[in-house]
């Protein structure tokens, strides 16, 4: 079966934010479709700069590097060089300007080649969700520090929700832990497939269940990826709010 991809975006600043630090894209190329959200940090405008160079840079490295000849794992490789080459560059600009000093991004993505297969991965608590099935699924690892003491058994998962820590991450573009990247989890898509890319300013006021309920109640992305981030305003989001939705149908 041939596949086809229905994608809306929307970015938000929100009610409380003065400069919007989340960028999102959807790069369309012949054989390759990108699609980003990263939620910058950092001093002034030193997060929105991190943010935008992130959804520059991976695409950028992509299209570079992706040959058609390449299998599943070699498309892995590729997209873990674009993470650690994108970490280079936002780290070789902090290093360069003080103000950019402490400066980071996290990164959320999907790779699709035009096959049966999508590429998610992710750095930091931005996530991708998918949705088959009337089931809802996180397929990325929140780099928090929560997320850590849940894995080490410390806290529970209910803990870990409401948590001085939930927010603060040791894994970003920006930051050296990133090291060779970060896991790839490949999908093998099926029509009606949803998937949901987002930064934490959705999914920290929204639940798994709300997103999962509203997702599929919708036939239009564009409409749905613009009710997701008006949902996160109404139920008391702090932050910028900024999503991309994609639905699987046959082509």
């Amino acid at each position: 079966m041939a596949f086809a991809l229905s994608i809306g975006k929307c970015s938000l600043l929100g009610n409380y934010r003065e400069n919007n630090e989340d960028s999102i894209d959807v790069k369309q190329f012949p054989d390759l479709i990108v699609s980003i959200v990263a939620d910058g940090m950092g001093g002034q405008a030193a997060g929105e700069i991190a943010s935008k160079r992130a959804i520059e840079i991976i695409p950028r490295e992509l299209r570079k590097n992706l040959s058609s000849h390449l299998v599943t794992e070699g498309v892995k490789s590729v997209s873990k060089r674009a993470i650690v080459q994108a970490n280079e560059e936002i780290m070789a600009m902090g290093a360069l300007d003080k103000d950019m000093k402490n400066m980071g991004t996290t990164v959320v993505m999907a790779v699709w080649r035009k096959g049966n297969e999508m590429f998610i991965s992710g750095v930091g608590d931005s996530r991708c969700y998918m949705i088959r099935d009337k089931t809802i699924t996180q397929l990325t690892v929140d780099h928090s520090l929560a997320r850590a003491l849940v894995e080490a058994k410390t806290i529970s998962e209910a803990e870990a929700r409401d948590h001085r820590f939930k927010n603060v991450l040791w894994k970003y573009l920006g930051s050296k832990e990133v090291g060779e990247g970060t896991d790839v989890t490949v999908i093998h898509i099926k029509k009606n497939d949803r998937f949901l890319l987002c930064s934490d300013g959705l999914t920290g006021v929204v639940t798994d269940e709300q997103l999962l309920n509203f997702i599929s109640q919708q036939s239009d992305m564009q409409a749905c990826a613009e009710g997701l981030g008006q949902l996160a305003l109404d139920s008391g989001s702090r932050d910028n709010v900024s999503c991309v939705v994609i639905e699987v149908s046959e082509s």
